[in-house]
């Protein structure tokens, strides 16, 4: 017998027993499905056996480490049913492209037609395994034979990942005796795959799931389409360069062209931005540029990189903030569990942030204030701006795009600009990179950088920061006029040399542990690069240090 301790309680359990055993005896007392646990402060898939006496703690859908693991395992079954009543000869692959509307892209390459009658047979084989309960296994193989079984199934994105596999073997998953490899833990079995809908969209279709705050509800699909439309220019121009994949910017570093596809990168970028200048250069009536997007998305740059656009097309430009429009610290609004909530529309003085931009639209010097956020106080130093005739203001902060906040600017006066990082690159065909993700390790290279605040404090203010963005930036997104997208293809690869220091510096004993140890284990694909070919207006420079820009 082995003692299992569970919230402080000892059980008893006979030795060889699996975690997926002892969660069937605890699942009543959760409202939502476990379907992973934390056996002695190490992440566990269900299927582990215990051995030795343990203390365990279990994860439901309800978390983000949960929703992550059901959101993987179920792409790995719309795969499996995918290539069950697909002709094999009729298509290369299936691959899992972007996140859109809570859900993942998908899109065959290949001749098979996506129409409502094929996601319906689609959706009666996913329903049938999920009813069915399948198991999902895993097998220990050596990397030169999950090279030539990939070979063999025609997925090259994975034969081209485990080239750069550091370790000598590999974890491949089973169901059903259909095998793929995913970069993170799985379910114990399809039985708890019952949420999700199948969407028609462009040319293939959204796997549409829960996300962890309603984990039993699939929320409703809303199309992103400027967003959507600004990934897939990006997507293209990888895929046309031969960059689309880790394991292809790997190539790419390895045979020296890599300082190539970055500067490349970098006048794709400035052609983006100065197209957008060109665009706000045209609408005569256009003197309020406003621009928001969610947090380590490249604003502040952005913004710089516009204004000298902008002055490039004959017109001046000023920067300011809505940061320095916050209320002063004891009038700020507090959230649900008591503490200040910055990201709240009301955190900032929308009526003298009006009175300031109503002035300035008609030519009045304005003394503008600046935040002090030691003191938790708005100041006025002295500091004026005064718009002529040729002046655009641009306005830089994450509210910009509700036009609560700007509500007596005119409407021909504005022009709204989306700014995220919408990483245009995936592990493999399979494993989708998260924008999140990527915004994620910027933080904490930039948090670390400049205010010495550690990775560990970083993750564990993340998941408030996106619950901000949830409810104050990407529902006003698509009412951009622009949209541009910060990331890079090859950003990862400088992050990454930046990152690792720090997130091996998450100490095991905190909860923010299981989240550094599941990006270390990404970074890990992927092959570092020095910053120092990474151009000084670069937005990555906002992040990695070097930046010519006040940011």
């Amino acid at each position: 017998m082995i003692d299992v301790e569970i919230s402080n309680v000892v059980y008893e359990y006979e030795d060889g027993t699996t975690l997926y055993e002892i969660a069937k005896d605890f699942g009543d007392y959760y409202e939502n499905d476990i379907i992973l646990a934390v056996c002695n402060g190490k992440l566990c898939e269900l299927s582990k056996v215990l051995i030795d006496n343990c203390k365990v703690s279990f994860i439901t859908t309800a978390n983000h480490i949960g929703m992550e693991c059901y959101r993987r395992s179920m792409v790995f079954m719309m795969i499996k049913a995918f290539y069950k009543i697909a002709d094999h000869s009729a298509f290369d692959d299936i691959s899992v492209e972007y996140s859109v509307s809570k859900g993942y892209y998908c899109k065959i390459n290949g001749g098979i037609q996506i129409n409502n009658e094929f996601l319906r047979k689609l959706k009666t084989e996913m329903d049938s395994l999920a009813k069915r309960d399948m198991l999902i296994t895993k097998e220990v193989m050596s990397t030169g034979r999950a090279i030539s079984k990939f070979k063999r199934y025609r997925m090259k994105d994975k034969v081209n990942l485990f080239k750069y596999r550091r370790a000598s073997s590999v974890k491949i998953y089973k169901m059903e005796g259909f095998e793929d490899y995913f970069y993170g833990y799985m379910a114990y079995s399809t039985g708890i795959l019952k949420y999700y809908k199948l969407i028609p969209y462009n040319e293939g279709f959204v796997l549409q799931m829960p996300v962890k705050e309603s984990p039993k509800h699939v929320p409703e699909f809303t199309p992103q389409n400027k967003v959507v439309k600004a990934l897939e220019e990006s997507e293209k121009w990888a895929e046309k360069l031969g960059v689309s994949t880790i394991g292809e910017i790997n190539d790419k570093i390895v045979d020296g062209s890599i300082n190539d596809i970055m500067m490349m990168q970098e006048a794709l970028q400035e052609k983006k931005i100065a197209d957008i200048a060109s665009d706000i250069a045209s609408r005569e009536e256009a003197k309020v540029v406003l621009i928001a997007g969610p947090s380590s998305s490249g604003k502040t740059s952005f913004a710089h990189r516009l204004a000298i656009q902008l002055m490039a097309q004959g017109l001046q430009a000023q920067i300011i903030s809505t940061d320095n429009y916050f209320v002063n610290r004891e009038e700020s609004p507090k959230d649900e569990n008591g503490e200040l909530n910055f990201e709240a529309l009301e955190a900032v003085d929308i009526e003298l942030f009006n009175d300031h931009i109503t002035k300035l639209a008609n030519g009045e010097t304005v003394e503008m204030p600046e935040f002090n956020f030691v003191t938790g106080k708005r100041e006025f130093n002295g500091k004026t701006i005064t718009l002529t005739d040729d002046s655009v203001l641009i306005i830089e902060g994450i509210h910009c795009l509700n036009d609560k906040l700007s509500y007596s600017i005119p409407e021909e006066k504005k022009y709204r600009i989306g700014v995220s990082a919408l990483t245009p690159i995936n592990v493999d065909e399979h494993n989708r990179i998260s924008s999140s993700d990527l915004r994620l390790l910027r933080r904490i290279v930039r948090d670390s950088r400049t205010r010495n605040i550690s990775a560990k404090t970083s993750i564990e203010r993340w998941n408030k920061v996106r619950l901000g963005e949830e409810k104050y930036i990407f529902p006003f997104q698509d009412s951009a006029d622009a949209i541009f997208n910060s990331a890079m293809v090859y950003e990862l690869s400088v992050l990454k040399v930046f990152a690792e220091p720090k997130l091996f510096g998450v100490p095991k004993d905190t909860e923010e542990y299981l989240e550094a140890k599941r990006l270390l284990k990404f970074l890990d694909y992927i092959l570092g690069i020095p910053k120092e070919n990474v151009p000084s207006n670069s937005i990555l420079s906002e992040f990695v240090g070097g930046s010519v820009f006040p940011v």
